[in-house]
């Protein structure tokens, strides 16, 4: 390690100076002569990594271990790179695992036929977040509750999937199997394998989409299909139960939100639970929606506004997949209104279609999304955005990456505080800061303090009037911030500690001087 004069360290209480043989004592800079950094950004900026059909990861079934390993690894640096701050990785596609379930069986999505292991083994999902962890980065469990089967999948099913071992449980519906919402034992059956993700993994989020009662399906005479319950309608009916067919869809779907969140915070409760319904909960609300809209409400059976209206999760992204001036279908528009709906605080952010963003006659403009995120910002309430999905980023379509983080994503961000589950901010670290003798560089020795665990560490610069902010792995104890683009040596440093709901402890302001 290189040699390193240490040359201030101020903390709130006490002074830790260094010495280093070969460069003499430190030197304290007056608690007067630092400055407060300026408060950083809190956002939440997400990208979904779709496994059904192959939409992002694995970009085809069947591959080796070390190239499915290589692909993700060039997720998540990509999503480094862009300076996002969490991944949302789908894990259950169809009833099967993209991780080593006891529960249901390996993915055709991962190794082409379902049922069939890694080769070599591996755990995808413990895979994806140690990784994300060791990047900063946030690793959400993504679910879809009651796809059993979907098109594109073309091995024969497994003998321990849901459709061999409880085929009672599962309907044909159109071109897919669905698991019959109104079945207890399905919901018993979801909530067991998303619990099993949050108690063997330690991962950042669980995830649902907005496919609850699938979206509706027609006949080759164009006819819809109505969902096939009404064995399980009927034992509703026998059992003496008095809501109408749909409002008793609608409560299946509410009994299994409620559940997995309340079951979440009972296992881990800094765990977040995330939904992502669709954009529009009823045509109508608010009143410029067009009453031609999709009715999410009455067509996929999912009472999305109650969930936010009673706090039944920790975030919530609407799919908001319509441009801004698109005036029966605005993106600001909808998003003011599931901002009103939010009468227990949790954290509004969007999800935005950047797939639209495709180079296409009929495709978005960068600038499209550019100020999508700018309407978030704008929006009190809005902390944060969700795209669609991570193989756009990837193809890196329209310049939209190199726009973003010339633009709004310039610096890195910490994701917004959950308060509501703990607002207790952890202890400021021990830090010794010093420069590199051979180039120059701030290195700085980091030493919690308490016994939680440290998340992040948050690391803001100043090299003259100018404040930079970088975010590192609550694991790293040793971090070196190089000289600027222009060769400057930074002047001060304010290091923080972060832990996982996301609360700051106070700032360690370190001023740092050359040795004469």
């Amino acid at each position: 390690m290189p040699k390193t004069q240490v040359c201030v360290l101020l903390l709130s209480l006490f002074v830790l100076a260094g010495f280093d043989s070969t460069c003499g004592q430190a030197q304290v800079t007056s608690v007067q002569n630092l400055t407060q950094p300026p408060p950083i950004r809190r956002e939440f900026r997400g990208v979904w990594v779709a496994s059904v059909q192959n939409i992002d990861w694995p970009s085809q079934p069947g591959l080796s271990t070390q190239e499915q390993k290589d692909e993700l690894l060039g997720i998540l640096d990509r999503a480094v790179a862009l300076r996002l701050n969490a991944v949302i990785l789908q894990v259950r596609p169809a009833a099967d695992a993209l991780y080593a379930s006891p529960y249901e069986p390996w993915s055709e999505y991962l190794t082409g036929q379902m049922g069939r292991a890694p080769n070599p083994w591996y755990d995808p999902l413990e895979f994806a977040v140690t990784e994300a962890h060791k990047r900063g980065l946030e690793l959400h469990a993504w679910f879809n509750p009651y796809r059993a089967r979907h098109p594109s999948g073309r091995s024969r099913p497994s003998a321990n999937h849901i459709s061999v071992t409880h085929p009672e449980l599962v309907k044909r519906y159109g071109s897919m199997l669905w698991m019959d919402p109104g079945e207890p034992a399905v919901r018993e059956h979801t909530i067991r394998v998303v619990l099993d993700v949050v108690q063997r993994y330690d991962i950042d989020g669980v995830h649902i989409d907005d496919y609850f009662y699938p979206y509706k399906e027609k006949d080759r005479r164009g006819r819809t299909i109505e969902f096939p319950d009404a064995t399980s309608w009927r034992k509703y009916v026998r059992s003496g139960g008095r809501l109408s067919r749909d409002d008793w869809r609608r409560a299946n779907v509410d009994s299994l939100i409620h559940q997995v969140y309340v079951g979440i915070k009972a296992a881990k409760p800094w765990v977040k639970f995330g939904i992502s319904p669709f954009g529009v909960w009823r045509p109508g609300f608010p009143p410029e929606t067009s009453g031609n809209a999709f009715d999410s409400f009455a067509e996929l059976y999912g009472d999305s506004r109650k969930w936010v209206l009673n706090g039944w999760g920790d975030y919530f992204t609407p799919q908001l997949y319509w441009p801004i001036d698109r005036p029966e279908l605005s993106f600001p528009v909808l998003l003011k209104w599931w901002v009103e709906q939010n009468a227990k605080g949790r954290h509004i952010w969007p999800g935005n279609y950047l797939d639209k963003v495709n180079g296409t006659p009929t495709g978005w403009p960068a600038q499209e999304l550019l100020d999508q995120i700018a309407a978030t910002r704008a929006q009190p309430g809005a902390t944060g955005n969700v795209f669609f999905s991570m193989r756009s980023f990837m193809f890196a379509r329209e310049s939209l990456p190199e726009k973003l983080v010339a633009g709004p994503y310039a610096s890195r961000t910490l994701v917004p505080a959950s308060t509501w589950l703990d607002s207790v901010p952890p202890l400021s670290p021990i830090v010794r800061a010093g420069r590199d003798t051979t180039t120059g560089a701030s290195t700085i020795s980091l030493q919690p303090q308490g016994s939680e665990p440290v998340w992040l560490w948050l690391v803001r610069t100043r090299i003259g009037a100018d404040w930079t902010t970088e975010v590192f792995p609550g694991l790293q104890r040793f971090l070196m911030i190089p000289r600027n683009a222009n060769g400057a040596m930074a002047d001060e440093l304010a290091v923080s500690a972060v832990d996982r709901n996301g609360n700051e402890s106070a700032a360690v302001l370190l001023g740092l001087q050359s040795p004469p």
